[in-house]
């Protein structure tokens, strides 16, 4: 090699170590001073929501702790995946966020040929709550309990209809673990959303609906509607005296709603240490704890680890569940 080119070589050898240890230090100082700029929030669902609305209620107290604004940004459509998709090719600097419902962990189960992977680009960081889904029927049913329910649909075998929010829904994947735990057959009727979905049961339309609380509370309260089991690991701190479907007797049909927060993979590690510190002292507050007890939710504090392990046994889970049941999306 010649003279010159061996001395710039050298020059390089001393200058990339502390280029790269520069580098470090720069996105290490960089996450310590996070954030110093809005954040942006996006929610894959509309506005009024019970995913948008639990997310707002967090999102705003943690706006306060971080001294920043966050901006909520609803991008409803196609099961979630439109806000997903974008939320996916946001830059991994800490200030895109994704607030999701249990879907997330639906979505690869029943769409083909998605543009992002579920598990590969999201980091899941903390669940925001547990939003209980109950079982409404119309009152003019004249239902005693979940068991008579159950001893009428297989009294007659497929006459039984009940609503969703949609084809590949949260809701239809609660309707049919249920279903098909109690041992009947059903016909589902989609509709746009959980709204219309209830308005099918209160127009007496279909049989039954798996309704969000936030949703069905209203109604239950003014007797126009009737609970007959909450779908979820544990009763609803709203309705206490409503059993889980696994207390009514009915082992293996449990299925849990809930709201998370979710990141870009790739977040550094100190920024995700950051927000998860933030969002669970956010969750603590009782301003916060008291406005999520009036939407219907129940608190859901775990581990980012945690969290990240759930998601990854509900994507198992529900792939099982939309193979067996032939569930596929709009």
């Amino acid at each position: 090699m010649e003279p010159g080119l061996a001395a710039l070589a050298g020059v390089f050898r001393h200058l990339v170590p502390v280029l790269i240890v520069t580098s470090l230090c720069s996105g290490v100082a960089g996450a310590q001073d996070w954030p110093t700029r809005a954040i942006r929030a996006i929610v894959p669902l509309t506005a009024g929501s019970a995913t948008d609305m639990i997310g707002r209620t967090v999102l705003d107290q943690l706006s306060q702790q971080l001294g920043q604004p966050i901006v909520v940004e609803n991008r409803p459509g196609a099961g979630n995946t439109i806000g997903m998709a974008t939320a996916a090719r946001s830059d991994a600097d800490g200030y895109t966020l994704l607030i999701n419902s249990s879907s997330h962990t639906i979505v690869p189960a029943t769409y083909g040929n998605l543009p992002f992977d579920t598990l590969r680009d999201f980091t899941p960081v903390i669940p925001l709550g547990n939003m209980p889904t109950v079982l409404v029927v119309s009152p003019s049913k004249g239902y005693k309990n979940l068991a008579a329910f159950v001893a009428a649909a297989k009294a007659k075998p497929g006459l039984m209809n009940y609503s969703t929010a949609g084809a590949g829904n949260f809701s239809h994947f609660a309707s049919e673990v249920f279903r098909r735990a109690a041992g009947f057959q059903a016909v589902h009727v989609p509709s746009k959303g959980a709204p219309e979905a209830l308005m099918e049961v209160l127009a007496d339309r279909v049989d039954f609906f798996f309704a969000p609380l936030i949703v069905a509370l209203p109604f239950l309260k003014d007797g126009r509607l009737q609970a007959l089991a909450v779908s979820g690991s544990q009763r609803a701190a709203a309705l206490p005296d409503v059993p889980t479907t696994v207390e009514a007797g009915f082992p293996n049909s449990e299925y849990n709603f809930w709201v998370g927060m979710f990141a870009p993979s790739k977040t550094p590690s100190p920024i995700l240490d950051k927000l998860y510190a933030e969002t669970r002292k956010a969750l603590q507050s009782p301003a916060v704890q008291e406005k999520l007890a009036r939407l219907g939710a129940d608190p859901m504090i775990l581990t980012t680890s945690a969290f990240e392990k759930l998601v990854q046994s509900e994507v198992a889970i529900n792939t099982k569940i939309a193979t067996a049941a032939g569930v596929k999306a709009n």
